[in-house]
């Protein structure tokens, strides 16, 4: 557990989102400077500065960067969406061309930051069907794996070497005010949230409360380097994943839908992805294992019953 410490300023690119505004809430409570970067400056705002940037050129917002303590990059266009073509562009650009600019920002620094956290994808694996993944496993193919091995590459060539270097391959983030989570227990609300096509498919979940610690982490423990897989060591079928959901909720149904009907309901109803449930994997991180990370979530009972509260 973190204690109230004084690491400095650190500032957060792609930060207005749901995992950037849990991070920079925790930061600021453990009295810590922060600095959020992001297209529009929110007219909600918390106890935090913002500075606007557009993810693709170097401008003012850069100076921010001079002498903090941590550059935690989470930018990225949501995969939430239809993958129509424009989508999936943007989805690899906006990941790919803010990791370039931060790169040339820090080149531009006479004292950079010592260590640079960068958020990547647990779906660099593929969807394997029910075999475990783990930081050595084979990547994957289709386009979310092309979009994380781009993500990651772009982050190699744009980091300093002198940085201390900490990529968080992340899971299925759970939180109850933000990301997909909200909508799926709208679902199971309704009676919808029974078994989704074979649901067999691997759902590598992490409660947003270990997300922001596992951050934290990286930013304070000189130890960590290299690549993680920010998952909870307990990934879960779809089927048990969606039974636990509405355990914590009190709806005693769930009806189950074919492949077809999510395909359906997915694109003209939700306006997402529908491969987003259809397929899945199970990602546990050997790494976070040997280094004794303790979770605060590690099984899915607990953190529905925290989530569902």
């Amino acid at each position: 557990m973190e204690t109230k410490t004084s690491i400095g300023k650190v500032v957060i690119a792609g930060g207005t989102g749901f995992i950037g505004s849990n991070l920079a809430q925790h930061l600021v409570d453990l009295g810590c400077e922060v600095v959020l970067l992001s297209r529009h400056i929110p007219e909600k705002r918390g106890s935090w500065a913002h500075a606007v940037w557009d993810g693709r050129t170097v401008g003012d917002w850069a100076h921010h960067l001079e002498g903090a303590a941590a550059l935690v990059n989470l930018a990225g266009r949501t995969v939430d969406c239809i993958k129509t073509p424009d989508h999936c562009d943007e989805i690899l650009r906006s990941r790919v061309e803010a990791t370039l600019v931060l790169g040339e920002a820090v080149r531009g620094l006479k004292t950079s930051p010592p260590v640079w956290v960068q958020m990547a994808t647990a779906h660099i694996y593929g969807d394997p069907p029910e075999a475990v993944c783990d930081e050595d496993s084979a990547f994957g193919f289709g386009l979310a794996p092309i979009v994380g091995k781009a993500w990651e590459a772009a982050f190699a060539e744009a980091v300093l070497p002198e940085m201390r270097q900490v990529i968080l391959r992340t899971s299925f983030v759970l939180g109850a005010q933000g990301g997909a989570f909200p909508k799926m227990r709208m679902i199971a609300c309704c009676g919808l949230g029974g078994r989704v096509g074979h649901g067999r498919q691997g759902i590598s979940w992490l409660h947003i409360d270990d997300m922001t610690r596992l951050i934290v982490r990286a930013i304070v423990n000189d130890s960590m380097q290299g690549a993680y897989i920010a998952s909870a060591p307990n990934p879960v079928s779809h089927t048990e994943f969606m039974r636990e959901l509405r355990r914590g909720i009190g709806m005693p149904i769930g009806l189950p839908a074919t492949e077809l009907m999510v395909r359906f309901g997915a694109h003209w109803l939700l306006r997402t992805d529908p491969e987003l449930v259809l397929y899945g994997r199970y990602c546990v991180s050997r790494r976070l294992e040997e280094e004794g990370y303790e979770f605060a979530f590690a099984n899915i009972k607990d953190a529905m019953k925290d989530l569902c509260r």
